[in-house]
C-alpha cells in the first residue's frame, strides 16, 4: 500500500472515522459491550434506546456535562451513512427500525482492545499450531499413495510409542503457562471467527441488495435476469469463501461435534490456571446464532426470487387469457358465415402416389434458432392489468341471505322467481347461481324436479336483456 492508499482509508473508512471521531470512547464502550462482547444481531430501536439511555445515566453521575445529545440522536448519528457505524433497517413483518452492528464498528473495537498492554504473551502454542497448520497443508494435499502410507504409519508408531509410556505411567503434562497460553490464543481465535461472520454477512447481504437492485429495474425477458441472478448466487456459493463458510456451518451443526465442543468448553473453564470466562463458555452457541444469522440473508435472497416469478406469471397467464377470448371471439363471428377455402389459402390435393426420386431431395440445411418474444410492451401490460381488476364483479352473499330473510317468513317456503321478482337481479347470471349455493343454517335452498321449470328475466352486467330457463327452485327458511 502506498501512501495515496492510506489517504482514501484515512478519509472513507468509516473504522478509521470511527477512531477520529470525538465520542469514540462512548461508541466503543457502549456498542462494543452491547453488540459485540454480547453477540447480539438486529436489535429494536426502543430497546436500543432504553439501553443506551442506561449508559449516559451512569456515565453523568460522574460527569454531568459530557455527552448532552438524546440516545436518539446518537443513533442516528452513528446509523448515519457517513458513520456507518450501525446498521439500520425494517426487517420482515416488522414495522420498527432495527439496528445492528457493521464489520467497521468490530474492526475498531478489537484493534483498541489489542492496543491494552499484556502481562502474558504466549508464542510456544502459536508455534505449535503453525507446525500443525503446515502439516495439514503438506499431508493434506499429498497424491501419492505412497507417500500417504508413510506419514501415516510414522503417525501410527509416534502415537503407539506414547501410549505404551502412558500404559506405564510416564506422560507430558502440561503445566499452567502452556494450559493459560493456549487458552490465550483459543479466546483471541473464538472472537476472531464471530467477527468474520459478520463480515461474511455483509458480503450475502449485498449479494441480496444487487439482486432486489436488478428485479426492481429489469425490463427485459424473465430468463435473461434468473440465469443473471443465478449465476451470481452461484459464485458467492462456489467462491472461497462461501465453501469454508458451509464446511464450517455443517461441522457444526453435527450434534457428536457439538457435544464434543460443550464437555471441552465445560472442562476447560474448571481448569484452576486459567480465568473464567462467561463469554466462552457459550461461544460455540454464539458461532452457531452468527452463522444462522448469515444463513437468513442467502433465504432472502432466495425469496426474492420467488416473488419476482410470482409477479412475471399473473402477468403472462393475463396475456395467455386475452389471447384465448379473442380466438374464440372471431370463431363466433365466422360461425354462421364460414369463409371459403380459398380465402384462407387452404389447399386439398387429389388422392394419389407422389413420386419423390431421392436425389430429387435437398440436403439438409441448418434452421436458424427462432426466437419468441412473450414479453408485454409496458403500455399494453398495463393496460391489461387495470381492464382485468375493474371488470372482476363480486356476488356478495350476505346481501342474498338478507333479501331471502326480507320475504320469507320463518318456517315458511318461497319460490326463487318470486323472490327475484321482489329483489332484480344485478350481477347477472352469477347472482342467479349465487342463490342456489347459499351455505346458511337457516336457509334450505331445494330443487323440486326437472320437469316443472321457471323462467327468470334479467338484465346481464352489460345491460343486456337475457332469459334463463331452469327447473324450479324453492327456498324454505327454517
Amino acid at each position: 500500500m502506498n501512501i495515496d492508499d492510506f489517504d482514501r482509508l484515512w478519509e472513507r473508512h468509516p473504522a478509521w472515522r470511527l477512531l477520529r471521531a470525538r465520542n469514540a470512547p462512548l461508541i466503543l464502550s457502549f456498542l462494543g459491550d452491547y453488540f459485540l462482547d454480547s453477540n447480539r444481531g438486529a436489535i429494536p430501536a426502543g430497546e436500543l434506546t432504553a439501553a443506551l439511555d442506561d449508559h449516559l445515566y451512569v456515565i453523568h453521575l460522574s460527569e454531568p456535562e459530557r455527552y448532552q445529545t438524546s440516545p436518539e440522536g446518537y443513533l442516528d448519528d452513528w446509523s448515519s451513512p457517513e458513520s456507518a457505524w450501525l446498521r439500520r433497517f425494517y426487517p420482515i413483518a416488522s414495522e420498527e427500525t432495527h439496528f445492528e452492528a457493521t464489520p467497521a464498528l468490530e474492526k475498531a473495537y478489537r484493534w483498541v482492545e489489542n492496543l491494552q498492554e499484556r502481562s502474558f504473551v504466549g508464542t510456544e502454542s502459536r508455534l505449535h499450531t503453525l507446525l500443525d497448520l503446515l502439516r495439514q497443508i503438506v499431508h493434506g494435499s499429498e497424491t501419492d499413495p505412497g507417500t500417504r502410507i508413510i506419514e501415516l504409519e510414522r503417525r501410527r508408531d509416534a502415537i503407539e510409542v506414547e501410549l505404551a509410556e502412558a500404559h506405564e505411567g510416564r506422560f507430558t503434562v502440561l503445566d499452567d503457562t502452556a494450559v493459560r497460553e493456549r487458552h490465550q490464543q483459543f479466546s483471541a481465535t473464538a472472537r476472531e471467527l464471530l467477527s468474520d461472520f459478520r463480515e461474511v454477512e455483509v458480503n450475502f447481504r449485498s449479494l441480496d441488495r444487487s439482486a432486489r437492485v436488478k428485479i426492481a429495474g429489469w425490463e427485459g425477458g424473465k430468463g435473461d435476469l434468473l440465469a443473471d441472478l443465478v449465476t451470481s448466487r452461484t459464485d458467492i456459493s462456489t467462491s472461497d469463501q462461501g465453501r469454508s463458510f458451509q464446511a464450517f456451518y455443517d461441522f457444526l451443526l453435527s450434534e457428536q461435534q457439538q457435544d464434543e465442543l460443550a464437555e471441552l468448553l465445560t472442562i476447560v473453564q474448571g481448569m484452576p490456571q486459567v480465568s473464567t470466562d462467561r463469554r466462552l463458555h457459550r461461544i460455540h452457541h454464539d458461532w452457531a446464532d452468527a452463522a444462522e444469522r448469515t444463513q437468513q440473508t442467502v433465504r432472502n435472497l432466495s425469496e426474492q426470487f420467488r416473488r419476482f416469478l410470482e409477479d412475471q406469471v399473473w402477468v403472462e397467464n393475463r396475456r395467455v387469457m386475452d389471447l384465448v377470448r379473442s380466438i374464440e371471439v372471431s370463431a363466433l363471428g365466422v360461425r354462421d358465415t364460414p369463409p371459403h377455402s380459398d380465402d384462407l389459402g387452404i389447399v386439398v390435393e387429389e388422392p394419389g402416389t407422389p413420386i419423390a426420386l431421392p436425389f430429387e431431395r435437398p440436403l439438409y440445411d441448418t434452421q436458424p434458432d427462432v426466437v419468441v418474444d412473450s414479453l408485454l410492451t409496458p403500455e399494453k401490460a398495463g393496460q391489461s392489468e387495470l381492464d382485468g381488476l375493474f371488470a372482476q364483479r363480486f356476488v356478495d352473499t350476505s346481501r342474498l341471505i338478507e333479501n331471502i330473510k326480507a320475504i320469507v317468513p320463518p318456517r315458511s317456503v318461497a319460490a326463487l322467481d318470486d323472490i327475484l321478482a321482489l329483489y332484480p337481479v344485478q350481477e347477472g347470471i352469477a347472482e342467479i347461481l349465487g342463490y342456489l349455493s347459499l351455505a346458511d343454517e337457516s336457509i334450505v335452498v331445494d330443487v323440486t324436479n326437472d320437469a316443472d321449470r321457471m323462467m327468470i328475466d334479467y338484465l346481464d352486467v352489460e345491460g343486456e336483456p337475457r332469459r334463463v330457463k331452469m327447473p324450479k327452485v324453492t327456498i324454505t327458511r327454517r
